[in-house]
């Protein structure tokens, strides 16, 4: 699969729908400063941290060229991380499974259901059935872009940890296309694009940097 390195123009998102605002991509934003959260439905994170700060930063930077787009994306947990309920999600607040019995236990919901609102045009990443013809270059694939910090500690091409990989890669059932074209490592993540359309950032996890990344490309 071909992938977007920093500093290279970035083509458009690989979407299978846009289910809340209109179709939108990097080539029709030229000129505005690009920020994609890329969560999964059933991500807790991703609506403790990722989630807030993006519609803060929204709020706080839209008038001065910041536009933010959202993807939700799965890697796992396919039951749950779909278009039904990323549909139920946008239309109603309604979360489900992890992150459902996180936010609750924090009592940060009301009534089940987000107490904001996800306010930006958001996509469902597209989905490919995986096959399974070139395994060995899939866990190769997993380990670097996944494990790569780990390698040299546990020695990742160790055989019975390659025959882990191989096992967890056998129970997923598709490929995320741009959860994959920009080597995202888990979610929450980020992809920041500046006025020109080039790849500045493709973070996984806690981006403290983030508003001071956007601040500079405004």
């Amino acid at each position: 699969m071909r992938t977007v390195m920093i500093g290279q123009k970035v083509p458009p998102l690989s979407v299978s729908e846009w289910v809340q605002g209109q179709s939108v991509n990097f080539e029709q934003l030229l000129g505005q400063v690009v920020l994609v959260a890329v969560f999964q439905v059933n991500c807790p994170g991703c609506f403790l941290s990722c989630l807030p700060q993006v519609l803060a930063l929204k709020q706080r930077y839209a008038e001065s060229g910041l536009t933010v787009l959202g993807l939700a994306t799965a890697f796992e947990d396919f039951d749950k991380n779909n278009l039904q309920n990323l549909k139920r999600l946008l239309e109603t607040g309604e979360v489900i499974g992890e992150t459902f019995r996180v936010l609750n236990g924090r009592g940060l919901l009301q009534d089940g259901k987000l107490p904001y609102r996800i306010d930006f045009p958001v996509a469902m990443d597209r989905l490919t059935k995986r096959e399974f013809g070139s395994i060995e270059s899939e866990i190769d694939a997993f380990i670097s872009q996944r494990l790569s910090d780990l390698e040299q500690d546990i020695g990742l091409r160790q055989p019975h940890v390659r025959a882990q990989v191989k096992q967890y890669l056998q129970t997923l059932d598709y490929h995320a296309e741009t959860f994959e074209f920009f080597q995202l490592q888990g979610t929450p993540s980020y992809i920041l694009v500046d006025r020109a359309g080039l790849l500045v950032q493709s973070k996984f996890g806690a981006y403290p940097d983030l508003e001071t990344d956007i601040l500079k490309l405004l």
